[in-house]
């Protein structure tokens, strides 16, 4: 039993940044249809620019902050540079420049910082909380309280304001919301801002456990995707159900099988998910008329 549980708590820990990383992709997503593979750069971001802020003697909570800003920005300037200008291209056309975004900024990051591991101190110490036999670090919890501050906030935001109306009438139809009045160039450009800040505060909270460095990107895009694809590409709740079991069917693997399989799992959910439901646990079916 004590064992199953430290596999659960394992795996919630890791669910909890995979569904930070799938709500960043679900909120570009709703706002303008494109899946933005350089999301997982902006964890990378938020990591690595709050250990080199630290370590240049800001404390941790105001390089925290600097890196979240800093990464919101990243996110401003790769929609106004790269998305609006190709405005009405097809939308496999806009994903492929989302690749040869994060290659550009992974690129940036290994001249402007290194290529060695960084790790930022725990927020609340390193001594191990014990549950049921099974043990977590503090650190862990901060991740977690994270990803659900983060999912209900953007709930409050989207069904309590008015910019998150308008947000959720430019994902519905973006014509009818620019003819009633909505700037819908200023809701992209907060959607891309919105969705690097989220990643920029999951690379802050998980770098105290997992470390950071400047390639660490790419394989928390494709986990990320995999939660999103699992809950529902376009869906808040999904995207956070989808991270969380993403994550602990990555522990599970990797304590009842083999670790070498575990980065395995997050493939086997994208094609399990094409091939058995393809608008995923809480997406709604999609019908055309004819």
């Amino acid at each position: 039993m004590s064992e199953l549980m430290q596999f659960l708590l394992s795996g919630i820990t890791v669910g909890a940044v995979y569904a930070l990383v799938a709500l960043g992709f679900t909120i570009i997503y709703n706002a303008s249809d494109v899946v933005n593979f350089a999301q997982g750069e902006f964890v990378m971001l938020g990591g690595m620019i709050t250990v080199f802020a630290f370590d240049a003697g800001l404390p941790l909570p105001l390089a925290a902050l600097l890196a979240i800003i800093a990464t919101a920005a990243v996110g401003v300037a790769l929609n106004k540079l790269a998305i609006e200008p190709a405005r009405g291209a097809p939308v496999v056309s806009l994903i492929i420049i989302t690749i040869g975004a994060s290659i550009f900024i992974r690129g940036v990051s290994q001249i402007a910082f290194d290529k060695q591991l960084h790790r930022l101190p725990s927020f609340s110490g390193d001594n191990p909380i014990e549950i049921i036999g099974a043990t977590i670090l503090p650190q862990s919890l901060w991740v977690i309280a994270g990803a659900l501050a983060v999912f209900f906030g953007l709930w409050l935001f989207f069904t309590k304001t008015l910019t998150g109306r308008a947000v959720l009438a430019t994902a519905n139809n973006r014509i009818a919301a620019q003819l009633v009045g909505i700037n819908t160039g200023y809701v992209m450009t907060l959607s891309f801002a919105l969705s690097a800040a989220i990643g920029a505060l999951a690379g802050v909270l998980v770098t105290p456990i997992t470390l950071t460095s400047y390639d660490i990107g790419i394989s928390l895009a494709l986990k990320g995707f995999a939660a999103a694809m699992l809950g529902g590409m376009g869906n808040p709740k999904g995207a956070f159900v989808g991270g969380l079991l993403l994550g602990i069917l990555e522990a599970m693997t990797a304590g009842y099988i083999s670790s070498q399989y575990k980065d395995a799992a997050a493939f086997v959910v994208i094609l399990g998910v094409l091939f058995a439901m393809p608008q995923g646990l809480f997406g709604a079916k999609s019908t055309d008329r004819v």
